[in-house]
């Protein structure tokens, strides 16, 4: 079963909420972040990413950074920019993008069924990763960034969203500065409430699409506490962690692309003769964007080209190795490249499709990588197929859109 259950949330004042919303923290670099902020004392980036406030030299995992976000926390929430609602509820979080829908509840879930693997992970964690987002949440007492969750549909809580949105007016209805609609509603209603946690505990598994760093933080967090105050009874705050769940239908997963900085030593021609052995390659009069499982795009020296996985080169019953992320790197990036672990390699960088081949033509074209990929995206069915099995993606295998904007809602860990 799912332990899905209602929180006082933290979140912004309805006349301020456009100024509050940010990107996630995870999609920017500091000076990216300080630029976003410019102007705007209000935005959640001065908790998420609060090294915008502190000297350039200090760095951005230094104590004092953590520090001035838990300051900048309860600034926020003393000024009455954040409100916290009295008595434990659930919210509804829907994102428009392009014409697409995406709409979930958003709630507290168990750091327990996350050990345990109630909620299923399909990806690694970086210790590095971990430890900022520990430190963040630590030092506000706080789920400062929720996790993004999905589940099999369900058609009564379907039948649930359905009804309240149509019924109900949102707290929220705002469109931020990339096109993105963001509406929230408030469920307060008791026995409404009380349905949403019955019927997420019928269903047996939550997947993580997007946040496994915040989860494992989170959960850690949670074990610290627990260490802190040994007397706890479980039902305390710190025991779950904020979550937006979404049924699997209404995801929308972009493909996760790679530039490699150089060649390992060959030359062009060299490169293509080996990737010939276990693809076809064919070069195209324009760019060329992959439109099908196991063929790719690739733009090096000013062409582009289909590169296609020849039968015999990868395990079409292997959930893991059959995925493209896996067949590039077991083909081309360790044998040829000789990148060996990806999520370790300076010579390799990942772009999401979110900023479109142009992005890769643009790297590669300025000289600062040699070679550019790009993959098909994977399905939600691949990742829950893989999670399932327990075993974990390539790195680097799913970009989500839209983002969930940070600072519409915080969970209190006290």
């Amino acid at each position: 079963m799912a332990i899905v259950r209602p929180f006082k949330a933290v979140r912004p004042n309805k006349d301020v909420a456009s100024k509050v919303a940010s990107l996630p923290y995870d999609v920017m670099n500091r000076e990216e972040a300080e630029e976003m902020a410019k102007g705007n004392p209000l935005s959640f980036l001065h908790v998420v990413r609060s090294e915008i406030d502190v000297a350039k030299e200090v760095s951005q995992y230094d104590q004092s950074v953590y520090a001035k976000a838990r300051e900048n926390f309860d600034r926020f929430q003393t000024e009455g920019t954040l409100i916290q609602d009295q008595k434990p509820r659930f919210y509804i979080y829907r994102q428009i993008m392009d014409g697409r829908v995406q709409t979930g509840f958003v709630g507290c879930t168990s750091i327990d069924e996350y050990i345990n693997n109630i909620i299923k992970k399909h990806e690694f964690t970086l210790p590095k990763k971990e430890i900022d987002r520990i430190n963040n949440f630590d030092f506000c007492d706080a789920n400062t960034a929720p996790i993004f969750l999905t589940y099999r549909d369900n058609a009564e809580l379907q039948k649930i969203q359905d009804q309240w949105i149509s019924n109900h007016k949102p707290v929220y209805d705002l469109v931020t500065e990339d096109d993105v609609s963001h509406i929230v509603w408030v469920i307060d209603n008791e026995e409404i409430i009380a349905n949403i946690q019955n019927l997420f505990g019928s269903i047996n598994y939550l997947y993580i699409a997007d946040g496994h760093h915040r989860s494992a933080s989170s959960t850690k967090v949670g074990l610290k506490r627990r260490e802190q105050y040994p007397n706890y009874t479980g039902d305390e705050e710190f025991n779950y962690f904020m979550s937006v769940i979404f049924p699997e239908s209404h995801l929308y997963i972009m493909d996760y692309n790679r530039v490699i900085k150089d060649l390992n030593g060959l030359s062009k021609e060299q490169f293509l003769t080996k990737i010939s052995e276990n693809f076809t390659v064919e070069e195209q009069r324009d760019t060329y964007k992959t439109g099908e499982k196991y063929s790719y795009s690739m733009y090096l020296d000013g062409a582009w080209y289909k590169v296609t996985a020849k039968d015999g080169s990868f395990d079409k019953n292997d959930s893991v190795n059959s995925l493209d992320a896996a067949i590039v790197q077991s083909n081309i990036l360790k044998p040829i490249l000789g990148i060996e672990d990806p999520r370790k390699s300076d010579r390799i960088h990942f772009v999401g499709g979110i900023r479109g081949l142009k992005e890769l033509k643009k790297l590669v074209d300025s000289k600062q990588y040699a070679v550019a990929i790009a993959l098909y995206p994977v399905k939600m069915s691949d990742i829950m197929d893989v999670a399932d099995g327990g075993q974990t993606m390539p790195a680097k295998s799913t970009w989500f859109e839209p983002k969930l904007r940070s600072g519409f809602f915080s969970h209190k860990l006290s």
